[in-house]
């Protein structure tokens, strides 16, 4: 089993920057996962936002966010960052981190098993 905790939103204005965190923890090395960043803004599917192989460190982005947000993982602290720059009020949304050892699309929702309860991020125009 695998536990997923996400923290960092908020309320911020446009321009600003917020860094998400996502702990994992389970019984496994999370040396083959995937994790990912999805957002969900009210009355819209969730989509993806990035994601990050834990082994190999390659990373994938949404068109949408490309150039302003940043996947990372610390392997020590077992912990994913989004850090986001530049907000815009279309950024907001919940934010969700997702893991899977078996990820083949890692932009796909329905790839992902593991779910953190998610953290708002507000952006105000």
């Amino acid at each position: 089993q695998v536990r997923l905790v996400e923290s960092g939103g908020g309320l911020v204005q446009a321009g600003a920057s917020l860094r998400l965190s996502c702990a994992a923890s389970g019984r496994t090395t999370f040396s083959s996962y995937v994790m990912g960043w999805f957002r969900q803004a009210p009355g819209k599917e969730r989509e993806f936002v990035a994601a990050i192989r834990w082994s190999s460190g390659t990373t994938y982005y949404a068109d949408s966010v490309k150039g302003r947000f940043t996947i990372s993982r610390d392997n020590a602290k077992r912990t994913v960052y989004l850090q986001m720059n530049s907000l815009k009020a279309e950024d907001t949304a919940v934010y969700y981190c997702a893991a899977d050892s078996r990820v083949g699309h890692p932009q796909e929702v329905s790839e992902y098993d593991y779910w953190g309860q998610g953290t708002q991020v507000t952006v105000s125009s």
